[in-house]
């Protein structure tokens, strides 16, 4: 691999990427070991964790920060077609509504069509601060229609965050356009730093007019990916990095990527589940390669937060994805419904609905800092549970177990509540009645942990999670999440001391594999 400068320097009077970075190590939650010395927060951080220009720009993005997903939508328009790579995970869907996974789009636009969308979508849901351009193919791949949307966006909304998501191939011969359209978060998937591992992940590149193949071909991507991210740091733009775990392939690998990722100034590493159902043509699902189980991929995601912290609450969405993580209605927003409809884009009510959604979200983080001082002198105390919860969202238990299409997971311990993933699920009540073969799945995806919290359960189901040993809570209907966690967990300790129950770790659990079929 050619030699890679790791020299910053200030662009357009700005600071450097080292004066920023070094901001961001004196902070709480962040660090400088492994690499470079470079330090990256999480999307767990707060307000008090980080530089003011770093929270500016992630304090109401729903990737970039954990605590920011819980209120804040996001979307994607599918303006980018073409890729310029073939990844053996991926299988791209034009007109496909049934799919939730990265490549699948119900229909393409135009930046134009693309634009008035964007509109449409915002006035309707004004807690929409973010827009992506994440394929179905690769945004620098098609750069046209990429800037021309971000072009178009910036002159008509201009509170809008503006992101892209490549694998990096065209990066470093983007990067300055995409600081011209102060395009300021940047996610580059990047699965390996090997070329001998990339090979068994990418059958061909297409670079200078002609197709490439196997090692030579990984070569070439992980040398455009380790410059393009270093040339993103430098100009003051924030990175995340995508990687897919591949049981067998990359799963050791990845902490290697991991530490690569930090040296070159990498905000935030995103480590996701392969998706290799056979019913959706990927090679890696028609050749039987399998996906982690869940307790896999935290065990990879807590090995690698010791070097960089973790993205935990990627939902691996569509390509046209609209509304919070987690849910998805780009249905109401067809092409056909958006050009007929009159849209008048209203700043003031956006930034008047996002002001009370930021009280909300201090309410919630005053509510579980005064149930965590509860937890005082139990630090000696080294046990951990994980919980799933039914949510919609503002970071309160407000779904129906039977109405859940996902449980959000936290691990409680002394320290806390903390996010740590999602599970996806069939949905229990449909058509009004429980469906027992779904239930039989949600068990098998929430198995590792010992409470479900919920808004409201009927009888039958309650009764066959208590079978299964998961404790269904529904005492804290539309309380915070994080506050109603620390009391539960403070009762379990108290339990466990008083001998009333023995603690013990729970098995595994299976990662949702199949076409999730929206309803």
């Amino acid at each position: 691999m050619e030699s890679l400068s790791t020299e910053t320097a200030a662009v357009g009077g700005a600071e450097s990427i080292d004066d920023v970075m070094q901001k961001i190590a004196e902070h709480k939650g962040c660090g400088t070991s492994g690499g470079s010395g470079k330090a990256s927060c999480g999307s767990g951080a707060g307000e008090n964790d980080l530089p003011q220009e770093i929270w500016d720009k992630v304090k109401n993005h729903p990737c970039y920060s954990e605590e920011a997903h819980h209120h804040y939508a996001r979307m994607h328009v599918a303006v980018a077609p073409a890729c310029n790579i073939q990844c053996n995970y991926c299988n791209r869907k034009y007109d496909c509504a049934n799919e939730s996974r990265p490549g699948v789009v119900s229909e393409k636009l135009t930046p134009e069509q693309a634009s008035k969308k964007v509109l449409a979508v915002a006035s309707t849901i004004p807690q929409m601060t973010v827009l992506g351009i994440a394929g179905p193919g690769d945004p620098l791949a098609n750069p046209e229609k990429t800037f021309k949307t971000f072009e178009l966006i910036a002159a008509t909304a201009p509170d809008i965050k503006l992101c892209l998501s490549t694998n990096g191939l065209a990066l470093p011969e983007h990067v300055d356009t995409i600081a011209k359209f102060n395009v300021d978060h940047v996610t580059i998937t990047i699965n390996m730093v090997d070329p001998d591992v990339g090979a068994q992940i990418y059958p061909w590149i297409y670079y200078n007019h002609k197709r490439i193949y196997g090692r030579e071909a990984a070569e070439i991507l992980t040398q455009h990916q380790m410059r393009g991210l270093e040339m993103l740091t430098e100009r003051g733009i924030l990175c995340k990095v995508n990687s897919v775990m591949i049981p067998g392939i990359n799963d050791k690998h990845l902490v290697e990527v991991n530490r690569a990722v930090k040296s070159r100034g990498a905000f935030l590493h995103n480590i996701m589940p392969l998706i290799s159902s056979p019913e959706h043509g990927t090679v890696f699902g028609l050749n039987g390669q399998r996906g982690p189980t869940a307790q896999e991929l935290k065990a990879l995601q807590d090995s690698c937060e010791g070097e960089m912290n973790m993205m935990r609450h990627c939902r691996q969405c569509r390509a046209d994805a609209v509304g919070l993580l987690g849910e998805d209605r780009s249905a109401e927003f067809t092409t056909d419904k958006i050009m007929a409809m009159e849209v008048t884009y209203d700043l003031e009510s956006r930034k008047a609905y996002q002001t009370k959604v930021e009280e909300e979200r201090l309410k919630v983080a005053a509510a579980k800092n005064a149930e965590l001082a509860t937890l005082a002198g139990e630090d000696n105390v080294d046990i951990k549970i994980l919980i799933a919860v039914a949510t919609k969202g503002s970071g309160r238990v407000n779904e129906h177990f039977g109405h859940a299409k996902e449980f959000q997971i936290y691990e409680l311990s002394t320290s806390g509540a903390k996010f740590v993933g999602h599970r996806r699920v069939d949905l229990y009540c449909q058509g009004g009645y429980g469906e027992e073969d779904s239930l039989d799945t949600i068990i098998r995806a929430i198995n590792d942990c010992t409470a479900v919290f919920v808004a409201k359960i009927g009888g039958c189901p309650k009764n066959d999670l208590v079978k299964a040993g998961i404790d269904p809570v529904d005492e804290f209907a539309f309380e915070f999440i994080e506050q109603s966690a620390i009391t539960y967990f403070k009762r379990y300790l108290d339990k466990v001391k008083s001998g009333e129950i023995e603690h013990k770790e729970r098995g595994d659990a299976t990662i949702r594999q199949g076409a999730f079929i929206t309803a």
